[in-house]
């Protein structure tokens, strides 16, 4: 049930991921301001005024792309419109998830109140009565090349919103008609334009960068918190998180990292047990320099989200119409369809994502081989070594994931293939860098669940010794889903259960000033 007041939509308010993962994924409502209701019928009126002027104008009176010089006369011009949402629905493979189509209906929705679009008021309404009854369109996962907009996935959308395609409703998959019939909707009937504002946007790649954003936050906290928690059971020196270091390295996120690390370990007595007579001169990369390489993992994560931030305040279809100081407007035919300021952040995420699993995979790896005799830990976290095998098996499934998050770091945006008849002869593959950083950051959290599975065990392995109070606070949250190993078990429900928590934000800890 929604648990907010219902999402004024403004023409001159941005979208947040806050906002966008409430409708997506916590059925808030969502309703359209005055202004953006007044905003939409004076755009609609300043386009209208043109349709009889006998000019071309693009996508409006015309074809679409390649076919943009053919003007189409006045009787077509519904046809004209309803004939590319068919057209362009040639998506394929398995739908998107739930929460990323209604994200993207909500994005459509937001980008044609802001009044540029030309669409008629009943159009923006229309989608909201989607949202609103909880009408899903099915939209397949593959089809769009992130540069003339989500073409095929938003294509799919207005499918239904036309009475066709296909509509998930309280989980069940039925024609478009019968979930508007049922909800006591009419089918809308496109007018001129309309259906190109529908289809011509980047609503697909920023949807899924939305959700990616807000989840992100999650992972980082967790990330964090196994970091900390695997210093101590490594029984790892802290003496590199000294401040002064990172004073003269001279890198804001690693001294956020740095930071972090002290206030989660403050109150250890581990490290006080091993204070003296430690042979150890230095730990290990994956410990030493984790708060340099997690810094430039936040350092780079910082001017993707602000791109994401402009995205969920833009306009992203084609042509605009804008006002002037005549009678006639301005109809600019442009590219703000393009996808390319949404692909780069993302490819960027998914190799900032991918750091954040590979070093807390060599962190485990180092935990559970016990290679450091001074770490005081038995091999694998096995309760019986040889008759047990404990974790061992856990890092294999980790290094897995990793080899996979290698693959999905390579950019899907920097690889060009041309479309219609090379009209379109330069596209982003934003929709291909949305689905590899979302798929990263899945693996990531599940890595980062087995390595705060892992170094939970090797806290309790040092008792009556303790962590910092944020770490024990952590463990404590893990017991409740997780109990200590007594004997082997499969740990995949234990993995299962700790992604659980990361999703729940129950690894965000206020800290004492």
């Amino acid at each position: 049930m929604p648990t907010h007041p219902p999402l004024i939509l403004t023409p001159d308010a941005a979208l947040t991921p806050s906002d966008i993962g409430d409708v997506a994924r916590n059925a808030r409502r969502v309703e359209l301001a005055e202004s953006a209701c007044l905003a939409i019928t004076a755009c609609r009126t300043r386009l209208e005024s043109v349709l009889n002027d006998g000019l071309p104008h693009y996508g409006i009176n015309t074809g679409f792309g390649s076919l943009s010089q053919q003007q189409i006369a006045p009787q077509d011009l519904a046809a004209l419109q309803v004939n590319l949402i068919r057209s362009h629905a040639a998506g394929v493979g398995d739908a998107l998830p739930t929460d990323a189509i209604r994200a993207m209906m909500l994005i459509l929705a937001a980008s044609l109140s802001r009044g540029v679009s030309g669409v008629r008021l009943e159009i923006a309404e229309h989608i909201l009565h989607l949202l609103n009854n909880d009408i899903t369109p099915v939209v397949p996962e593959l089809g769009s090349v992130g540069a003339s907009g989500d073409l095929a996935p938003l294509a799919h959308i207005v499918l239904v919103m036309i009475g066709e395609g296909e509509a998930s409703v309280d989980g069940q998959r039925i024609p478009g008609g019968q979930a508007l019939k049922n909800a006591g909707i009419q089918p809308i009937q496109l007018a001129a334009k309309e259906g190109l504002a529908l289809i011509n946007g980047t609503h697909l790649m920023a949807a899924r960068f939305a959700l990616l954003a807000h989840d992100l936050t999650q992972l980082v906290d967790a990330a964090l918190l196994a970091n900390a928690m695997s210093i101590d059971a490594a029984r790892a020196s802290h003496s590199y998180l000294d401040p002064r270091v990172y004073q003269v390295r001279n890198q804001p996120g690693a001294t956020q990292v740095a930071a972090t690390m002290r206030a989660l370990l403050k109150g250890s007595t581990i490290v006080e047990s091993h204070a003296e007579n430690d042979p150890r001169v230095q730990d290990p990369y994956s410990f030493r320099c984790a708060p340099l390489v997690m810094g430039a993992v936040l350092d780079s994560i910082r001017p993707c989200i602000a791109s994401l931030e402009c995205e969920l305040g833009a306009v992203t279809d084609n042509p605009l119409i804008f006002e002037t100081d005549s009678d006639t407007p301005d109809i600019v035919s442009a590219g703000c369809f393009h996808g390319m300021p949404v692909a780069l952040p993302l490819d960027t995420l998914a190799i900032s994502i991918a750091h954040l699993a590979g070093i807390a995979e060599r962190r485990m790896y180092h935990i559970l081989s016990v290679f450091d005799p001074e770490s005081k830990l038995r091999a694998f976290m096995s309760p019986q070594p040889g008759v047990m095998s404990g974790f061992m098996i856990v890092q294999y499934s980790a290094a897995a994931m990793c080899n996979e998050l290698i693959g999905l770091a390579n950019p899907a945006s920097v690889a060009n293939l041309t479309t219609c008849a090379n009209m379109e002869d330069y596209n982003s593959f934003g929709p291909r860098s949305a689905a590899k950083a979302t798929r990263a950051l899945q693996l990531a959290r599940s890595v980062i669940a087995a390595e705060l599975l892992c170094s939970a065990e090797g806290i309790e392995a040092h008792r009556p010794h303790r962590s910092g109070k944020k770490v024990e606070e952590a463990i404590k949250v893990i017991r409740t889903v997780v109990e200590p190993l007594a004997q082997d078990r499969s740990p995949s429900p234990d993995i299962q259960a700790i992604e659980q928590l990361i999703q729940q934000d129950a690894f965000r800890f206020e800290f004492d000033s």
